[in-house]
Protein backbone atom coordinates (compact mmCIF):
# COMPACT_ATOMS: atom_id res chain seq x y z
CA UNK A 1 0.00 0.00 0.00
CA UNK A 2 2.94 2.31 0.72
CA UNK A 3 3.88 2.08 -2.94
CA UNK A 4 0.30 2.75 -4.10
CA UNK A 5 -0.91 5.91 -2.35
CA UNK A 6 -3.95 5.99 -4.64
CA UNK A 7 -5.32 3.04 -2.63
CA UNK A 8 -5.03 4.78 0.73
CA UNK A 9 -8.54 6.33 0.72
CA UNK A 10 -10.19 2.97 -0.03
CA UNK A 11 -8.18 1.12 2.64
CA UNK A 12 -8.74 3.79 5.27
CA UNK A 13 -12.43 3.83 4.40
CA UNK A 14 -12.65 0.05 4.81
CA UNK A 15 -10.92 0.23 8.18
CA UNK A 16 -13.27 2.97 9.36
CA UNK A 17 -16.28 0.95 8.22
CA UNK A 18 -14.98 -2.14 10.02
CA UNK A 19 -14.51 -0.22 13.28
CA UNK A 20 -17.95 1.38 12.95
CA UNK A 21 -19.63 -2.02 12.48
CA UNK A 22 -17.74 -3.47 15.46
CA UNK A 23 -18.67 -0.49 17.65
CA UNK A 24 -22.35 -0.77 16.72
CA UNK A 25 -22.41 -4.51 17.37
CA UNK A 26 -20.88 -4.01 20.84
CA UNK A 27 -23.46 -1.37 21.81
CA UNK A 28 -25.25 -2.53 25.00
CA UNK A 29 -28.66 -2.78 23.33
CA UNK A 30 -27.46 -4.28 20.04
CA UNK A 31 -28.53 -7.78 18.98
CA UNK A 32 -25.96 -8.13 16.20
CA UNK A 33 -23.79 -10.47 18.29
CA UNK A 34 -26.66 -12.69 19.42
CA UNK A 35 -29.96 -12.57 21.31
CA UNK A 36 -30.19 -9.62 23.69
CA UNK A 37 -33.30 -8.89 25.74
CA UNK A 38 -34.01 -5.16 25.76
CA UNK A 39 -37.72 -5.50 26.53
CA UNK A 40 -39.94 -8.10 28.13
CA UNK A 41 -41.80 -10.49 25.83
CA UNK A 42 -45.26 -9.20 25.00
CA UNK A 43 -47.58 -10.93 27.46
CA UNK A 44 -50.29 -8.29 27.51
CA UNK A 45 -49.73 -7.74 31.23
CA UNK A 46 -49.12 -4.20 32.62
CA UNK A 47 -45.67 -5.10 33.92
CA UNK A 48 -42.22 -3.50 33.88
CA UNK A 49 -39.04 -5.25 35.02
CA UNK A 50 -37.02 -3.51 37.71
CA UNK A 51 -33.33 -4.43 37.75
CA UNK A 52 -30.39 -3.43 39.95
CA UNK A 53 -26.70 -3.84 39.09
CA UNK A 54 -23.34 -4.04 40.88
CA UNK A 55 -24.45 -5.38 44.26
CA UNK A 56 -24.86 -6.72 46.77
CA UNK A 57 -23.95 -3.71 48.91
CA UNK A 58 -24.34 -4.15 52.69
CA UNK A 59 -25.29 -0.49 53.18
CA UNK A 60 -27.57 0.15 50.20
CA UNK A 61 -29.16 -3.18 49.26
CA UNK A 62 -31.06 -3.70 52.55
CA UNK A 63 -32.55 -0.21 52.27
CA UNK A 64 -33.63 -0.92 48.71
CA UNK A 65 -35.26 -4.14 49.89
CA UNK A 66 -37.26 -2.21 52.49
CA UNK A 67 -38.46 0.29 49.87
CA UNK A 68 -39.49 -2.52 47.54
CA UNK A 69 -41.36 -4.27 50.35
CA UNK A 70 -43.19 -1.07 51.25
CA UNK A 71 -44.44 -0.79 47.65
CA UNK A 72 -45.15 -4.48 47.12
CA UNK A 73 -42.62 -4.56 44.25
CA UNK A 74 -40.16 -7.21 43.11
CA UNK A 75 -36.89 -6.85 41.23
CA UNK A 76 -33.96 -8.68 39.68
CA UNK A 77 -30.52 -8.07 41.19
CA UNK A 78 -27.54 -8.57 38.87
CA UNK A 79 -24.79 -9.51 41.32
CA UNK A 80 -21.00 -9.40 41.14
CA UNK A 81 -19.56 -12.76 42.16
CA UNK A 82 -16.78 -11.54 44.40
CA UNK A 83 -19.24 -9.31 46.31
CA UNK A 84 -21.57 -12.27 46.70
CA UNK A 85 -18.74 -14.22 48.32
CA UNK A 86 -18.30 -11.42 50.86
CA UNK A 87 -22.01 -11.05 51.66
CA UNK A 88 -23.73 -14.42 51.18
CA UNK A 89 -26.32 -13.75 53.91
CA UNK A 90 -27.48 -10.67 52.03
CA UNK A 91 -27.92 -12.73 48.87
CA UNK A 92 -30.03 -15.22 50.80
CA UNK A 93 -32.12 -12.33 52.09
CA UNK A 94 -32.76 -11.17 48.53
CA UNK A 95 -34.14 -14.59 47.68
CA UNK A 96 -36.09 -14.88 50.93
CA UNK A 97 -37.92 -11.64 50.10
CA UNK A 98 -38.95 -12.95 46.70
CA UNK A 99 -36.47 -11.21 44.42
CA UNK A 100 -34.41 -12.78 41.64
CA UNK A 101 -30.61 -13.05 41.71
CA UNK A 102 -28.79 -12.88 38.39
CA UNK A 103 -25.24 -12.91 37.02
CA UNK A 104 -23.22 -9.71 36.47
CA UNK A 105 -19.80 -11.38 36.14
CA UNK A 106 -17.27 -12.32 38.81
CA UNK A 107 -15.17 -9.14 38.95
CA UNK A 108 -17.00 -6.52 36.83
CA UNK A 109 -13.78 -5.76 34.97
CA UNK A 110 -13.67 -2.60 32.86
CA UNK A 111 -11.88 -4.73 30.25
CA UNK A 112 -14.60 -7.41 30.15
CA UNK A 113 -15.50 -6.75 26.49
CA UNK A 114 -11.85 -7.15 25.48
CA UNK A 115 -11.40 -10.59 27.01
CA UNK A 116 -10.99 -13.85 25.13
CA UNK A 117 -13.26 -16.90 25.42
CA UNK A 118 -11.41 -18.53 28.35
CA UNK A 119 -11.42 -15.35 30.45
CA UNK A 120 -15.09 -14.72 29.64
CA UNK A 121 -15.96 -18.29 30.61
CA UNK A 122 -14.23 -17.85 33.99
CA UNK A 123 -15.99 -14.53 34.64
CA UNK A 124 -19.39 -16.05 33.93
CA UNK A 125 -18.97 -19.45 35.57
CA UNK A 126 -17.25 -18.22 38.73
CA UNK A 127 -20.08 -15.76 39.37
CA UNK A 128 -22.66 -18.43 38.56
CA UNK A 129 -21.06 -20.73 41.11
CA UNK A 130 -20.70 -18.00 43.77
CA UNK A 131 -24.37 -17.08 43.55
CA UNK A 132 -25.52 -20.69 43.57
CA UNK A 133 -23.33 -21.50 46.57
CA UNK A 134 -24.62 -18.47 48.49
CA UNK A 135 -28.34 -19.01 48.09
CA UNK A 136 -29.07 -22.21 46.16
CA UNK A 137 -30.57 -20.26 43.24
CA UNK A 138 -28.99 -20.56 39.79
CA UNK A 139 -29.18 -17.35 37.70
CA UNK A 140 -31.08 -17.47 34.42
CA UNK A 141 -29.95 -14.11 33.07
CA UNK A 142 -26.62 -12.37 32.50
CA UNK A 143 -25.85 -8.69 32.09
CA UNK A 144 -22.39 -7.72 30.89
CA UNK A 145 -20.42 -5.13 32.84
CA UNK A 146 -21.48 -1.73 31.46
CA UNK A 147 -23.49 -3.72 28.92
CA UNK A 148 -20.42 -4.22 26.71
CA UNK A 149 -19.42 -7.58 25.25
CA UNK A 150 -17.73 -9.15 22.24
CA UNK A 151 -18.65 -11.95 19.81
CA UNK A 152 -17.15 -14.62 22.07
CA UNK A 153 -19.59 -14.06 24.94
CA UNK A 154 -22.70 -15.60 23.36
CA UNK A 155 -21.28 -19.17 23.13
CA UNK A 156 -20.19 -18.92 26.78
CA UNK A 157 -23.68 -17.93 27.88
CA UNK A 158 -25.17 -20.75 25.83
CA UNK A 159 -23.06 -23.36 27.65
CA UNK A 160 -24.38 -22.06 31.00
CA UNK A 161 -28.00 -21.75 29.88
CA UNK A 162 -27.97 -17.97 30.43
CA UNK A 163 -29.86 -15.34 28.45
CA UNK A 164 -28.29 -11.92 27.84
CA UNK A 165 -30.28 -8.95 29.17
CA UNK A 166 -29.61 -5.25 28.72
CA UNK A 167 -32.34 -2.66 29.31
CA UNK A 168 -34.99 -0.44 27.76
CA UNK A 169 -34.11 2.64 29.77
CA UNK A 170 -31.52 3.58 32.37
CA UNK A 171 -31.21 6.57 34.68
CA UNK A 172 -27.41 6.90 34.88
CA UNK A 173 -27.66 6.85 38.67
CA UNK A 174 -23.96 6.03 38.95
CA UNK A 175 -23.08 9.45 37.53
CA UNK A 176 -25.96 11.83 38.25
CA UNK A 177 -26.37 13.18 41.76
CA UNK A 178 -29.83 14.72 41.45
CA UNK A 179 -32.91 12.47 41.55
CA UNK A 180 -34.99 14.52 39.09
CA UNK A 181 -33.06 13.85 35.85
CA UNK A 182 -32.67 10.18 36.77
CA UNK A 183 -36.39 9.83 37.37
CA UNK A 184 -37.18 11.68 34.15
CA UNK A 185 -35.05 9.33 32.05
CA UNK A 186 -36.66 6.28 33.64
CA UNK A 187 -40.28 7.41 33.36
CA UNK A 188 -40.47 9.43 30.13
CA UNK A 189 -42.58 7.25 27.84
CA UNK A 190 -42.61 4.39 30.35
CA UNK A 191 -44.66 1.50 28.97
CA UNK A 192 -45.49 -2.16 29.70
CA UNK A 193 -42.58 -4.43 28.88
CA UNK A 194 -39.85 -1.91 29.70
CA UNK A 195 -36.74 -3.12 31.53
CA UNK A 196 -35.44 -0.45 33.91
CA UNK A 197 -31.84 -0.25 35.15
CA UNK A 198 -30.72 1.16 38.50
CA UNK A 199 -27.79 0.33 40.80
CA UNK A 200 -27.64 -0.86 44.38
CA UNK A 201 -23.85 -0.90 44.04
CA UNK A 202 -21.86 2.10 42.75
CA UNK A 203 -24.74 4.56 43.15
CA UNK A 204 -23.78 8.21 42.97
CA UNK A 205 -24.22 10.27 46.14
CA UNK A 206 -26.71 13.11 46.30
CA UNK A 207 -26.08 16.54 47.84
CA UNK A 208 -26.62 15.09 51.32
CA UNK A 209 -24.11 12.30 50.78
CA UNK A 210 -26.77 9.60 50.48
CA UNK A 211 -26.92 7.12 47.55
CA UNK A 212 -29.15 8.86 45.02
CA UNK A 213 -30.93 5.60 44.15
CA UNK A 214 -32.60 5.70 47.58
CA UNK A 215 -34.26 9.00 46.70
CA UNK A 216 -35.18 7.90 43.18
CA UNK A 217 -36.68 4.49 43.92
CA UNK A 218 -39.76 5.47 45.99
CA UNK A 219 -40.73 8.12 43.47
CA UNK A 220 -40.17 5.70 40.59
CA UNK A 221 -42.38 3.08 42.19
CA UNK A 222 -45.09 5.66 42.84
CA UNK A 223 -44.93 6.69 39.18
CA UNK A 224 -45.11 3.07 38.01
CA UNK A 225 -48.20 2.54 40.15
CA UNK A 226 -49.83 5.78 38.96
CA UNK A 227 -49.50 4.56 35.37
CA UNK A 228 -51.33 1.34 36.25
CA UNK A 229 -48.15 -0.72 35.94
CA UNK A 230 -46.53 -3.25 38.25
CA UNK A 231 -42.81 -3.65 38.99
CA UNK A 232 -41.59 -7.23 38.85
CA UNK A 233 -38.42 -9.29 38.48
CA UNK A 234 -37.47 -10.58 35.06
CA UNK A 235 -38.41 -14.15 36.03
CA UNK A 236 -41.77 -13.08 37.42
CA UNK A 237 -42.55 -10.86 34.46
Amino acid sequence: MAMQPQLWPQVLGALACNHAILSCSMHPRSAWLGPNMTRLPDTGRPTVALTFDDGPDPEVTPRILDILDAHGAKASFFLIGRKVARHPALVRELVRRGHAVENHSQRHSLAFACRGPWALWREVTEAQRAIGDACGEVPRFFRAPMGLRNPMLDPVLATEGLSLVSWTRRGYDTMRRRPEPILSRLTRGLAPGDILLLHDGSSALDADGSPVVLAVLPRLLDRISALGLRAASLSEA
